[in-house]
């Protein structure tokens, strides 16, 4: 009898609302702002200029200043950093990408431990180092941009696993180069010879419905001129690329521009074959090169003004002899030569995909706006190829060369 009645159903929920009301303001105040903004805003604090740098001695203040707010172990990793830089400067990039956990892992555990050695001496003014240790400073500095992580790839770099991608397709495509001259009996300008089209690998475009042509197209060529440049090129740039940036990253480069190729010749170059790894390569170069100019001033290596017009000079040459077969006489008519378009198409992709992977190295791509912009386009690319190879051959009424 002295119970107190429980309160109906409307009167509970009513309370309920009342006391969720009182709890959201708290919980407005504590909604975190979008990372990047808030590390941005206190970054600005001590760059009035928006230069997007500042001194170490400041960026020590910041870190102290605001050190309940960090976590111990970012915290360590950004005083390292800030140890490790010669110029007394600290590149707001650097800073938000750590905060942001834009950074992987890898590279912060590095300058932890690297503390000692990414001290304010550049890695050139190392002494005493012996014929590996030489050759990983040159990748290095062939490849990378800024010094900081240049000294992170030397202390890390452990040549396991080793460059296994670019060197494995070299092999194969040298492979399937001197089985088809030992059958031919042809190895100059082999594409003249008429059993030549003939191969399963090779890019045809009445056969253009054998999907894996679009690929294995890359281990045939046209002769040893052909295939001489690309291999030279695919070991002077591919391997120090595969060596710094992974075989995942750089595969991916490679892959998506022989695809880029084969299906740009398919759309713009409709009755040609196709034929050589120039889109793999193009790819691959043109995003070094590009690489290289948009961070002129951070890349040390010797003489890049003249090994950059070397570079442009064999791949116009190459481009060249690729427009100089395209439109002669073929030796099989009514087939003509293969197409030069696929070096086109490896270019579209060294400058959009192959640039935001080599510009991020050791960070991760899904967190680049640019990556999925260009893997946007590049998907779009190829469905709009897809499906003009399907329709377009149809409604055009091409005619097309008899099958091989």
């Amino acid at each position: 009898m002295g119970e107190h009645p429980s309160p109906g159903p409307a009167v509970a929920a009513c309370a309920e609302a009342e006391r969720i009301e009182e709890l959201e303001p708290e919980a407005e105040e504590r909604r975190p702002a979008a990372p990047e903004d808030h590390w941005k805003v206190l970054f600005d604090q001590y760059d009035p200029g928006n230069t997007g740098y500042i001194s170490t001695g400041k960026f020590r203040s910041l870190l102290e200043s605001h050190s309940s707010k960090l976590d111990p172990h970012k915290r360590e990793v950004l005083l390292a950093l800030a140890d490790s830089h010669a110029d007394g400067q600290i590149c707001y990039q650097d800073f938000v990408n750590l905060m942001s956990n834009k950074r992987s892992n890898s590279f912060r555990q590095a300058i932890l431990q690297g503390n000692r050695r990414l001290c304010s001496k550049a890695l050139l003014e190392e002494k005493g180092l012996n014929l590996s240790q030489r050759l990983i400073r040159h990748v290095a500095y062939e490849t990378l941009p800024r010094e900081i992580d240049r000294k992170w790839y030397y202390d890390s770099y452990t040549c396991c696993p080793p460059p296994w991608f670019m060197i494995t397709v070299t092999v194969l495509e040298v492979a399937f180069f001197l089985y088809n001259g030992v059958s031919l009996d042809q190895f100059v300008l082999q594409v003249t010879h008429p059993r030549y089209l003939k191969n399963s690998l090779v890019y045809h475009p009445q056969l253009r419905a054998q999907a894996w042509r679009y690929l294995t197209y890359i281990f045939m060529h046209a002769g040893i001129e052909h295939l001489g440049l690309n291999v030279v090129l695919q070991l002077l740039v591919g391997v120090p690329l595969e060596m710094v940036h992974g075989a995942t990253r750089i595969g991916l480069v490679y892959v998506a521009g022989v695809v880029a190729g084969s299906l740009a010749v398919s759309v713009a170059d409709m009755t040609a074959p196709v034929v050589g790894s120039s889109g793999g390569v193009y790819a691959l170069v043109s995003a070094h090169l590009a690489n290289i100019v948009m961070n002129w001033s951070g890349m040390k290596c010797q003489f890049k003004l003249l090994r950059m017009a070397v570079a442009l000079i064999c791949m116009s040459m190459e481009f060249g002899r690729a427009v100089w077969l395209r439109f002669h006489p073929s030796a099989y008519p009514p087939c003509p030569h293969p197409s030069f378009v696929a070096h086109l198409g490896g270019v579209a992709v060294g400058i959009t995909l192959g640039v935001v992977v080599l510009r991020n190295y050791e960070q991760r791509l899904q967190d680049q706006s640019l990556w999925w912009i260009f893997v946007a386009m590049y998907t779009v690319f190829v469905l709009f190829a897809v499906f003009w190879n399907i329709f377009a051959y149809t409604l055009l009424d091409l005619k097309l060369p008899p099958p091989p």
